[in-house]
């Protein structure tokens, strides 16, 4: 049987494989900037954290979510019952295990409970996990009966630390595959009785900063930082009144918030990544495209400070290198290669921001000009020498290109130019006139005539040859939403219709959950699904979302047309926030203009 989890985390730390099966901790993971990503502690033979009770195998889980994102189970421990619930506090270095042991019998019962594992060692994530080589210690903390587990690289690397609330006892010593440790918590239950204690787990650079961020929670106390955190929560949510869509939009909102957006644990600065969980294929790395496209979108719905401090890192760190395939957290180059749509997207992002919150403070800052400056240069140098169209040597997919101009890219250079002549009229006001010029060029350059009329091409090389594809990280069948054209245009009609039929390849037409694929990833896209929401296609793709298992209720790439289950791509952060966007969008909860 297929393993599933039940992933929680805030801004700093992610919980990505917490077991619905028997509610164990594989891992935990931390942005650092020093290490260009994501540093993970894992596991050995046994689980990083495991809960346990007297001495009975756990069985019998039964899962809820607190606010629509804190975990929280209820299982047997032979006769006992325990209960559950790790809560990533918002604001906070750490996160908390409470336990609670109840007797539900007659007769009292001598109990221990608590939390076991083994640290197997780190890893640090940047689209591929590799070992960190280093001295793994572990010593008695100055701070609690607890434990300080610290990782070295000539210099302290990184640290966690437990403290817990009551009075337990903290052993540990050499494991299999790592260090072992258990705190035990020891308590004597009457008939209908229960006990809990709450263990508190912080990071920091070192073990004073591990032990006081675990102190800080403590002092704080359970009660405070459920609270808070919950408070945080609902003020985000979102409610349609379809019980079943609000939980995935609501799951996958705060999947999004804490999952493609971070802050580092050296230097405490927000970065924006693909996803903070290894179980994505391409995790912990940026993409213009990706965190701009996708994530903002979603995110600028439900809270605007966080989508003001996103697009100023897009044109802060990662300003000189706008429009390459991808980079590490800190602003350079992990994969080279131009992608036009990644070129303007912190342009259409902007433009965004400001039409949902009227703030134009951001226009004048010296970061987002000189981006804009840079970006008018590279689009410049990608002109064609005679057509106003723009060339690109990557598809949205990150994939080579069959012809080097794309439709949907242009259509986005449009977008771009007319957002700027928009937002800074006085000094971009002329580049209304190539906006349309290029819109014109589409029509004439990019269009072709087919069995059964003219269509969008995919690419073209401008000398006559042409490809019929889409793709679903950056769909033809956005160009209405993109403003481009109307949805009765009657060129882009034709152009869908070609794309949903079933003599197309991958549009997976008459499968149990069909939706546009592409060459990348041979099954239907969740980002296709949400094309379809923003493309006149809500009734169906509503129906693809009530019903399909996604990666255990969260957005994945692709899933399988006849099952629903994931297929490619677990635990996609920023697609997430694209989903959500479009869901909220097509049933009437964005209150923007677009």
């Amino acid at each position: 049987m297929k393993e599933l989890y039940l992933p929680t985390g805030n801004e700093y730390v992610s919980l990505p494989d917490i077991s619905e099966r028997t509610a164990t901790v594989g891992s935990f993971s931390c942005l650092h900037m020093g290490a260009k990503g994501l540093v993970e502690f894992r596991g050995g033979s046994e689980p990083l954290i495991a809960p346990f009770a007297s001495g009975a195998e756990l069985t019998d889980f039964a899962w809820r979510r607190l606010g629509h994102w804190v975990p929280e189970f209820t299982a047997r421990a032979g006769e006992l019952i325990l209960h559950g619930t790790i809560l990533a506090p918002v604001g906070e270095r750490g996160f908390i295990f409470r336990l609670s042991l109840e007797n539900p019998t007659d007769e009292a019962a001598e109990a221990e409970y608590g939390l076991r594992g083994v640290w197997g060692g780190a890893r640090v994530c940047i689209n591929e996990s590799r070992g960190i080589r280093g001295e793994m210690g572990v010593t008695d903390s100055l701070w609690s009966s607890g434990p300080v587990f610290e990782l070295s690289c000539a210099l302290p690397f990184l640290a966690f630390a437990p403290m817990c609330d009551r009075e337990i006892s903290s052993a540990h010593g050499e494991g299999q595959g790592g260090t072992a440790y258990c705190l035990t918590r020891r308590a004597a239950l009457g008939p209908g009785e229960s006990d809990s204690a709450c263990f508190f787990w912080g990071l920091g650079y070192e073990e004073v900063a591990a032990a006081t961020s675990a102190k800080e929670m403590l002092r704080r106390g359970w009660d405070y930082e459920l609270k808070k955190t919950l408070a945080y929560l609902a003020a985000r949510e979102w409610r349609s009144g379809d019980e079943q869509l609000d939980k995935t939009y609501n799951l996958n909102l705060f999947f999004c918030i804490f999952y493609s957006t971070g802050v580092t644990i050296d230097t405490e600065e927000l970065v924006l990544v693909t996803s903070r969980s290894p179980r994505y294929y391409v995790s912990a790395a940026y993409w213009d495209r990706d965190s701009l496209f996708w994530s903002f979108p979603g995110i600028l719905d439900a809270d605007a400070v966080l989508a003001r401090e996103m697009l100023l890192y897009a044109f802060g760190r990662q300003g000189r290198n706008i429009g390459v395939h991808s980079r590490f957290i800190d602003g350079t180059v992990l994969e080279p290669g131009f992608e036009l749509d990644e070129l303007v997207a912190p342009v259409i992002a902007l433009e965004r921001y400001v039409n949902a919150t009227g703030d134009t403070g951001l226009l004048s800052m010296p970061c987002v000009t000189g981006g804009i400056e840079r970006i008018l240069r590279t689009l410049k140098s990608v002109r064609h020498e005679s057509e106003p169209l723009y060339e690109t040597f990557l598809m949205p997919t990150d994939d080579m290109h069959t012809y080097p101009y794309l439709t949907y890219d242009n259509v986005l250079v449009w977008r771009a130019l007319r957002a700027l002549a928009w937002l800074c009229p006085e000094r971009y006001g002329a580049l209304k006139r190539e906006a349309e010029a290029v819109r014109e060029a589409v029509y004439n350059r990019c269009t072709a005539d087919g069995g059964s009329g003219r269509y969008f091409v995919w690419s073209t090389d401008l000398a006559g040859r042409s490809d019929v594809y889409d793709e679903p990280p950056g769909s033809l069948l956005l160009l209405p939403y993109l403003g481009f054209c109307a949805g009765d245009d009657p060129i882009w009609l034709n152009t869908a219709r070609m794309i949903r039929s079933p003599d197309y390849a991958y549009s997976f037409a008459g499968c149990e959950f069909a939706d546009i694929g592409c060459a990348h990833a041979p099954h239907p896209w969740l980002p296709s699904v949400a094309n379809s929401l923003l493309s006149g296609e809500s009734g169906r793709a509503l129906d693809i979302l009530r019903r399909a298992a996604l990666d255990n209720g969260i957005v994945c790439e692709s899933i399988d047309e006849h099952t629903g289950e994931c297929a490619t791509g677990e635990h996609f952060a920023t697609a997430a926030g694209f989903v959500c966007h479009a869901l909220r969008r097509a049933l009437g909860g964005v209150e923007y203009e677009e």
